[in-house]
């Protein structure tokens, strides 16, 4: 109850696609031991992608959806919007309540300064006007984890309006072209929220916890679609969507259900649905003929928000009383989009790389950390963050912090690599040992098991002309312009050495030895 929470209302995109078959709700068996976000032990579904890009068949006609997101994101504070009760996960039911949180007479709201903050950042962030002045309403309606009757927000006039979000989206035959994308941000708005209902089905009973109500994410999705050229579409409306996976599958399953229902001569009823998320399908909830009236007034308890800038801060105004736009300005992070181009342009590496990097919590930083410690290119540093040291991470499920490997010590790794002190057979089998957590440095592993590259020459030399006597059939294909021999000679000697050998250096020796 009164938690920080910021409503992000993004303008609605659309997408074009081909008519497709399918669309309908049925239960599917999903792999044994698989749970949903919210309900433990029973199954989720993997669904199926509803729609195609791919041009339509001969007779078909396109269809357009128009998609807008309605995001309810937890803003990180160590109190409430309007009280000074703690926000604290997993609490013990109303043990963080105020008198206000509880809707007791004669409470008022107090506006957290944090929470306003963390509002302007976000909107600077999503290149948004930020608002100098913004209004609080009240929005009404009755619900038993609403004891007020009402909620605080800002309908009228919300503190940033007018942004955009630019991301890739993965194309390709191999997902390996990244083509930007921008999305409208129409407004973020502060907004209190309301607790949380727990239904006990048991004893036939609703219980009421005034703590908070929401995880850090919950999304209402719009969706309508029609033939491009003609008005938009009636739309639908699902309802608190709870994870990015869940929201993908709504919105894939809403698109083709609106698109078979027209296809088959019905029509689309402008209502609110939630989706099933072990069914994998949408179901209706109510509909919106009717439109509910909140019954918006301004909020009587809280004056009008009022920010600065440089421009506009009083002479002599207390920092602690007013909020400066520029002063917030000046705190934000490297942005998401500022540091994929530095990392382009910086290190040379594609730009899907770059989105990797930043993909995977703490992976930019380890990669970074590497790179100050080791002369290796950037293009190898790339490499093995990537497949190597990634690939480990994923097969073993764990996360960036969870790494037996640093990056000083892969960072000397990559240096012995470099200075061509071992192989690069040699630095997989070193990346192993170092993965087993046993405390060795590189350079230690290297030593103890011998896997320094071969520099007498002169025995190298013996080794290729003992295997050539060795397997004169290998020989005599090479002889008959068969150039693939080669390299099975190559593995071999490389084998009899332990991947101590380099490759190019025996490739020189044999070449020189057939031709005399």
């Amino acid at each position: 109850m009164a938690a920080p929470m910021l409503r992000w209302v993004g303008r609605g995109r659309r997408w074009t696609f081909a008519r497709v078959d399918g669309g309908s709700c049925h239960r599917r068996e999903a792999p044994t031991g698989s749970t949903s976000n919210r309900i433990r032990g029973r199954s989720s579904v993997a669904q199926q992608p509803l729609y195609t890009t791919q041009k339509p068949r001969k007779g078909e006609h396109k269809w357009a959806a128009v998609v807008g997101l309605e995001i309810h994101a937890q803003i990180s504070s160590n109190s409430k919007l309007f009280s000074g009760s703690q926000v604290r996960f997993s609490a013990p039911p109303n043990s963080l309540v105020s008198f206000f949180d509880a809707s007791l007479p004669g409470t008022l709201p107090v506006l957290n300064r944090r929470c306003v903050e963390a509002a302007v950042m976000t909107g600077l962030a999503l290149n948004c006007h930020i608002n100098k002045k913004s209004l609080f309403d009240r929005k009404h309606y009755f619900y038993a984890d609403l004891p007020a009757g009402y909620q605080i927000t800002q309908q009228r006039l919300p503190i940033a309006v007018n942004g955009s979000l630019t991301y890739g989206v993965c194309a390709g035959k191999k997902q390996s072209q990244v083509i930007p994308k921008t999305v409208r941000i129409k407004q973020i708005q502060l907004e209190q929220d309301s607790g949380k209902s727990l239904h006990d089905d048991l004893r036939s009973q609703t219980l009421i916890d005034l703590n908070r109500a929401e995880g850090q994410l919950r999304v209402d999705a719009n969706i309508s679609v029609h033939h491009p050229g003609e008005p938009l579409g009636v739309r639908t409306e699902v309802k608190n969507l709870n994870s990015i996976r869940f929201l993908a599958k709504a919105i894939d399953y809403e698109i083709q259900r609106q698109i078979n229902e027209l296809e088959n001569g019905g029509e689309i009823l402008n209502e609110t649905r939630s989706f099933h998320y072990q069914l994998g399908c949408t179901m209706s909830m109510r509909d919106k003929e009717g439109k509910q009236d909140y019954r918006f007034m301004p909020e009587p308890n809280l004056p009008p928000l009022v920010l600065y800038d440089a421009t506009s801060l009083p002479a002599g105004a207390d920092p602690q009383q007013v909020i400066n736009i520029d002063q917030i300005r000046e705190t934000l992070p490297e942005l998401p989009s500022v540091t994929r181009e530095r990392l382009v342009q910086q290190y040379g590496m594609l730009l899907e790389h770059s989105f990797t990097l930043l993909n995977e919590v703490g992976l930019l930083e380890f990669f970074q950390n590497v790179m100050k410690e080791t002369r290796a290119e950037p293009k190898k540093v790339t490499s093995w963050v990537l497949n190597t040291f990634l690939g480990y991470l994923k097969q073993q499920n764990l996360a960036v912090s969870e790494s037996p490997v640093t990056p000083s010590a892969l960072a000397e790794l990559l240096d012995m690599l470099d200075s061509r002190t071992i192989s690069s057979a040699a630095a997989k089998q070193v990346f192993e040992e170092l993965w087993k957590r046993e405390g060795k440095t590189p350079g230690q592993i290297v030593s103890e098991k011998q896997l320094e590259l071969m520099e007498d020459r002169g025995a190298l030399e013996q080794l290729c002309h003992s295997m050539m006597e060795a397997h004169p059939q290998v020989v005599m294909d090479l002889k008959k312009g068969n150039p693939r021999a080669i390299n099975k000679l190559i593995g071999l000697v490389r084998k009899a050495t332990q991947s101590r050998a380099d490759p190019a250096m025996i490739k020189e020796i044999l070449e020189k030895k057939l031709s005399s």
